[in-house]
């Protein structure tokens, strides 16, 4: 990611991380705020105009890329999550290095334009058809790195251990059919093509194990930890009541309990969904300060459940928020789907203030990243921030000392005008800077997906 020079943003208003300020100027050198100056009722010469409402850049902590490939196609008749998934690996049976690369850059570039500033891509497609590895093992992964380059946001790779096609009463079953593709064969043989992953300025490299559906007991969760320890690792964890019932006929526990057994959990760890969880589940992971990534657009989408958000958090475990399956990509209304599915839950309104559900959008995404150094507008972080409009139909209106509450619920990704990454303006006044169409990217891209 290319350093940008010393340049002067003036923020119309900016969120400061508990409140919303008039007027605020950030100095940026060498893609980081050097200084933060809020009070500042008019642009100095020469600095950069931000009409609107300026935040840290939003983190899509859980994302797998070639899922937006299924919008639009998979909302015909009923189902379940497990009927999905058969629409899902019939993507996967297209996919090359190439035109994952063309698919990917040009979902980035979308989450680009919703105000995205780095984004976590739980990566489990690593090899050819039946599992056959490519020249370069790590090619689908170097693609997915190089589509985020070209799209201009940060990417943590989640490279993920997938070992078998799944977890009955009957026990582990073999991988099949487009499943051949995500398998290493052991714990070892993964290790060892993840350590050739190099990170960059705009990379870094995380870990997970897809679920206890896909990596047993027996191929080593201790193994693991001890290789990932001090990156990020995340985790699929109790999405479905099937994972929870086959993991207690197999094992005699949850797969919280499993995982846990084995020492898994820490402040290193997200786990993904987190549904459907007990009492001792919640404790758990609250307990070890695990963090947890909530996907409410696509668990809604997928009928998946309401997981428990609020509770999770009183235990201790930091939230976050993805897009997952790309049934939308749009920060804002995950955060608001967050504290709406409380309230359906509860019939009772106002379980976070602005400031927790704007933190889950920005820094405790960054955090569970791998990227501390982003998610506040201060002296010191990334330069990253992002732009959202007061005067679009669906915000105008409302008293600015309100602004950040109308654009968590009323905004959407339609409203974000600019977004900054490394002090670098990649999306200005609603375009991205790097890839002029990306509607008609995103289009070519999946066409050549289905072929």
């Amino acid at each position: 990611m290319p350093l940008t020079p010393s340049i002067v943003y003036w923020a119309e208003h900016a969120w400061l991380g508990a409140y919303t300020e008039q007027g605020v100027v950030l100095e940026v050198a060498e893609g980081r705020i050097t200084a933060v100056h809020p009070g500042i009722d008019t642009p100095p010469p020469g600095a950069e105009v931000l009409r609107g409402l300026t935040i840290p850049g939003l983190a899509n902590t859980h994302s797998h890329a070639f899922h937006r490939a299924l919008r639009g196609r998979v909302q015909v008749g009923g189902g379940s999550f497990w009927t999905w998934r058969e629409m899902m690996y019939a993507a996967v049976h297209h996919l090359t290095p190439d035109n994952y690369f063309t698919l990917a850059r040009a979902v980035y570039a979308e989450m680009a334009l919703a105000g995205v500033t780095a984004v976590g891509e739980f990566h489990y497609l690593h090899h050819g058809p039946e599992g056959v590895r490519y020249a370069d093992p790590n090619a689908m992964g170097e693609a997915l790195i190089a589509a985020a380059a070209e799209a201009g946001i940060r990417i943590t790779l989640l490279d993920t251990v997938y070992l078998h096609g799944g977890l009955t009463r009957d026990g582990y079953q073999p991988l099949q059919g487009p499943q051949l593709r995500f398998g290493d064969g052991t714990i070892d043989a993964w290790h060892d093509r993840w350590s050739r992953l190099r990170e960059s300025d705009h990379v870094r490299i995380g870990a997970a194990i897809h679920s206890v559906r896909a990596v047993s007991d027996r191929d080593g969760y201790e193994d693991f930890a001890a290789r990932t320890d001090g990156v990020p690792v995340h985790v699929h964890l109790s999405e479905q009541p099937a994972e929870n019932e086959a993991c207690l006929a197999v094992h005699g526990r949850t797969p919280t309990r499993l995982l846990a057994d084995a020492g898994f959990f820490k402040p290193t760890v997200t786990a993904v969904h987190a549904t459907h969880l007990t009492d001792e589940d919640i404790a758990i992971l609250g307990g070890a300060a695990t963090g947890i990534c909530m996907c409410p657009t696509t668990e809604r989408d997928l009928a998946d459940g309401i997981g428990p958000a609020l509770t999770l958090q009183r235990a201790g475990s930091p939230l976050s928020l993805g897009s997952d399956s790309h049934a939308v990509i749009d920060l804002l209304e995950e955060a608001r789907a967050m504290e709406l599915n409380e309230r359906l839950r509860t019939q009772a309104r106002g379980h976070w203030t602005i400031a927790a559900l704007l933190r889950a959008a920005t820094a405790d995404g960054h955090n569970a990243l791998g990227w501390p150094e982003s998610g506040a507008l201060e002296t010191g972080a990334f330069a990253d921030f992002t732009t959202i409009a007061l005067n679009s139909v669906r915000t105008a209106g409302t008293p600015r000392r309100m602004a950040a509450e109308a654009v968590v619920f009323a905004g959407t990704a339609a409203d974000v005008t600019d977004v900054v990454v490394g002090g670098r303006r990649i999306v200005r006044g609603g375009e991205h800077a790097l890839i002029p169409d990306v509607a008609g990217a995103l289009g070519e891209a999946i066409e050549g997906v289905w072929g």
